[in-house]
């Protein structure tokens, strides 16, 4: 409790307020343009932080991702335009209340929805973070080792919706992580020095969720330009708050227990909590017309879900969605050795950014719901300025990290790779935290083997590690079981409920 009050002590100082508030709008205003989800806009922003100390940095970080998920929302509601994929139900169901002449009330239920599962999914951050990193702090190597081959089978193989896309993607995420002499010996440079260190994380990120998203968008750019529903003040009558409350509370409930789990993800607590609301509700014939509860309760579920993805991050070092990738670079960034031990090492930098949370979860509530008609106005910016103005900023972004114009290479190369992952449906989390956890997947793997002089058989030599390899092998078999019988469930799922033409929208968009 001392260290929370620690926490919020420097949180709560002027300077401090002034960089969550800054965060939250900065986040706000480049998440809610089309196409740019909360892991984009981190990796836009991600050079910005380096220019201030590593408090206020962290804590601007707090509200720049808080500041992403309310802009991905509401680019959902108004444009039917999800930024990831975690909020295509929102999507569905916001923009039919949007077209019917409900946009403002959507905005509102979504605001007052993510700071309620925001502030209860933060309580729960408090008190679970801590525990879980003094058990796994005891851990050995070998354990470590199996959570983080759990971590990277997880949000690969049973995540995806293509499980050899999935692969594809992480075995380039872990071919990029070899890349330098981290070992002593030259591997994938090519004989170039500059690759001797291997390949910046920002790097990889900027290319892959900037550039890789501006030519994507180049080549299916249309000339039409976007239907913008207007939006009045965010507003919600006596019957949508009787009928948002208990969507916001079970949201939260499906959101936090999925999110601090190692496989991590939002798209799965979105979909039952949507599921959950359209059994339960009194209205199910709005269901896929614009239901209120279609979007309390998945996008509750979402946030709730973000703050739990910080579990893993915090006690394990181990990043399970691509947001939470992005601020584990920004950690690292300062030279802070995340995993079990940063607790510990550095409390102050913990407490700070767990106190910052709610803090800057409850500036996003007060200055952005007045705000969101001009958010709205942002919307009408014509995408060729948009995206080229992504590129000027990510090649800045890129080449502020090491003030090399190599790196503006890579940033090309590393970009038409993410235009053909998009191009071929390979998904890019897997990437990404296959560059993350690659090198230090192999460092833990080595010190396993040097402590037992070779034998392979330490891998499996201690309960935690057991465990784990026992879950792989039940989700696999799980998969296997799953695929011969090939539900015919997909058809029924809620993208289904739409009409043709939104569904035409979504993928082209």
């Amino acid at each position: 409790m001392d260290l929370l009050l620690d926490g919020f002590q420097t949180a709560l100082t002027p300077e401090n307020l002034l960089f969550a508030a800054l965060g939250v709008l900065l986040g706000t205003a480049v998440g809610v343009l089309p196409g740019i989800g909360p892991a984009m806009t981190l990796a836009l922003l991600l050079p910005v932080t380096y220019s201030v100390g590593a408090d206020s940095a962290i804590i601007m970080f707090a509200g720049i991702y808080y500041g992403g998920m309310y802009g991905g929302s509401t680019t959902s509601i108004l444009l039917n335009t999800p930024g990831e994929s975690s909020s295509v139900i929102t999507a569905i169901e916001g923009n039919k209340m949007a077209k019917a002449g409900r946009a403002a009330q959507a905005l509102a239920t979504a605001a007052i929805g993510s700071f309620v599962a925001g502030s209860i999914a933060t309580v729960l951050l408090w008190i679970v973070t801590p525990q879980v990193a003094d058990i796994v702090v005891t851990l050995g190597s070998p354990s470590y080792f199996a959570l983080m081959v759990l971590a990277l089978f997880a949000v690969t193989a049973v995540l995806g919706a293509s499980k050899l896309r999935g692969f594809i993607g992480l075995f380039l995420g872990l071919a990029i992580g070899l890349v330098g002499t981290s070992t002593g010996q030259a591997r994938l440079t090519f004989g170039e020095p500059l690759l001797a260190d291997g390949i910046d994380i920002v790097v990889v990120a900027v290319a892959l969720f900037a550039i890789g998203e501006a030519l994507w968008v180049a080549a299916h750019l249309r000339r039409k330009p976007l239907e913008i529903i207007p939006v009045g003040q965010p507003w919600m009558s006596r019957e949508d708050w009787g009928r948002s409350w208990k969507p916001w509370l079970r949201g939260t409930a499906f959101g936090f227990p999925f999110g601090a789990l190692p496989a991590g993800g939002a798209e799965l607590p979105t979909f039952l909590s949507y599921a959950t609301e359209k059994k339960l509700s009194k209205h199910p014939e709005e269901f896929g017309r614009g239901a209120i509860e279609g979007v309390a309760g998945p996008e509750a579920a979402n946030n709730a879900s973000a703050a739990g993805t910080l579990v893993p991050l915090l006690a394990l070092g181990l990043p399970t969605t691509a947001t939470a990738a992005i601020m584990l670079v920004a950690l690292q960034g300062y030279g802070f050795q995340t995993g079990p031990t940063l607790m510990d090492d550095h409390p102050d930098l913990v407490w700070g950014l767990l106190a910052s949370l709610f803090v800057a979860n409850a500036l996003l509530l007060v200055l952005n719901l007045p705000m969101a008609p001009l958010w709205a106005k942002l919307l009408r910016i014509p995408r060729p300025y948009l995206y080229a103005g992504i590129l000027f900023f990510a090649s800045l972004g890129a080449y502020s990290v090491n003030f090399q114009a190599f790196d503006l290479a890579l940033l090309l190369v590393i970009g038409v790779l993410g235009f053909f992952m998009r191009r071929f449906g390979i998904p890019v989390l897997p990437l990404i935290i296959g560059v993350i956890l690659g090198p230090k997947l192999e460092e833990q793997l080595t010190t396993a083997l040097k402590i037992s002089q070779g034998d392979v058989s330490t891998l499996w030599s201690e309960p935690v590690a057991v465990v784990v390899y026992v879950v792989m092998a039940l989700l696999l078999v799980a998969m296997a079981v799953a695929g011969l019988r090939r539900p015919a469930a997909a058809e029924h799922s809620p993208a289904a409920d739409a009409d043709d033409t939104d569904e035409k929208e979504l993928v082209e968009r």
